[in-house]
């Protein structure tokens, strides 16, 4: 039994210590390397992936678009991402990388106050979650 609780205290303590450390980790919205839901209103048009949104499954009638930044893989298999992003049920419109990472970001630092701008690799580990 005492093994046991032994074991049992470990592995609380790894989670515990895994969850802090992926805290830390975490990607804000207006920071480059964020995917998710983008508020839009009063920003510079978005440049879209797009024409036309994207629907997973029908959307309730007058249902307001989302605006997504999202993983390219995300964008090409929505249907199998699209509930990471609470967007499986709306019509989606996927903004460029470029235009996020070039008008968005730097425009929401400005009215959010931030100061300080960190570059964040492109790698294939840059997926984050959305914020909302």
């Amino acid at each position: 039994m005492k093994k046991f609780g032994i074991c049992l205290a470990g592995l609380l303590l790894t989670m515990f210590a895994q969850a802090a450390h992926a805290d830390n980790l975490s990607i804000r919205i207006g920071q480059p390397g964020f995917y998710g839901h983008i508020d839009i209103g009063g920003y510079p048009p978005p440049r879209l992936i797009h024409s036309q949104p994207v629907y997973v499954q029908p959307a309730p009638y007058g249902a307001a678009p989302m605006y997504i930044h999202a993983h390219p893989k995300h964008v090409k298999h929505w249907h199998k991402h699209c509930h990471r992003y609470g967007a499986c049920g709306a019509p989606v419109y996927f903004v460029q990388d470029r235009w996020y990472e070039r008008v968005y970001v730097p425009e929401y630092r400005h009215r959010h106050g931030h100061r300080h701008h960190h570059k964040h690799g492109h790698g294939k580990h840059r997926h984050r979650h959305h914020d909302d």
